[in-house]
């Protein structure tokens, strides 16, 4: 029996206010190396590769001395092309995911169609403009950037929640998880791509 093909990619992004390299293994065992700069996302991008099983390895330097937005958005953008890149003509992937994942007070689902119709629903609010000394719309910038980029339908609702930092983690893990079953090659149909359209 022939080897599966490897589900890897490398993606570089270099633009006036950011530079961001992405290499991952969507067969990987959730090993990273994440730096960006930014403490808060790379505790959350180190969440994602653990509980997607993902490897993931991600350096980026961007214009901190302005804010964060540049830097949170690339990466999202550079994540996503990575996975779209390693998933290739998708043929064989369960590609369908959800999870609804909990912590302490909070309570977060996300599902998720790796359909190449990218689109994000955002059904998440928090109490504070900042978390530490990030902007808390900054995550949904990241998570618009990955779905467009992976080609993604992608929703994500926070059901109830108190603390910032768990609503946040949640939704990452959630995703992570999403993302795990939507990547796994479906043994029944491993040849096939998932669409009756016969391609997606």
């Amino acid at each position: 029996m022939a080897q599966p093909a490897a589900r890897q990619a490398s993606v570089a992004r270099k633009t006036k206010e950011t530079d961001v390299t992405v290499s991952l293994d969507l067969d990987g065992n959730g090993h990273y190396d994440v730096s960006t700069g930014i403490g808060f996302l790379d505790h959350m991008l180190e969440q994602l590769s653990r509980h997607s099983l993902m490897d993931l390895t991600v350096k980026a330097s961007g214009d901190l001395h302005i804010d964060f937005h540049h830097t949170t958005e690339d990466t999202g953008i550079v994540i996503g092309q990575a996975v779209a890149q390693a998933l290739g003509d998708r043929k064989g992937i369960t590609r369908y995911g959800a999870a609804t994942i909990p912590m302490d007070e909070t309570l977060t689902r996300v599902a998720l169609d790796i359909s190449n119709r990218p689109y994000l629903i955002w059904r998440v609010d928090f109490s504070k403009p900042k978390l530490g000394d990030m902007d808390t719309e900054l995550f949904k910038e990241w998570f618009q950037a990955f779905a467009q980029a992976a080609g993604v339908t992608l929703h994500v609702e926070n059901l109830y929640g108190e603390n910032n930092h768990h609503i946040v983690e949640t939704c990452f893990k959630a995703l992570a998880r999403a993302l795990r079953q939507a990547i796994e090659i479906d043994p029944r149909k491993a040849d096939d791509v998932p669409s009756t359209k016969g391609t997606l």
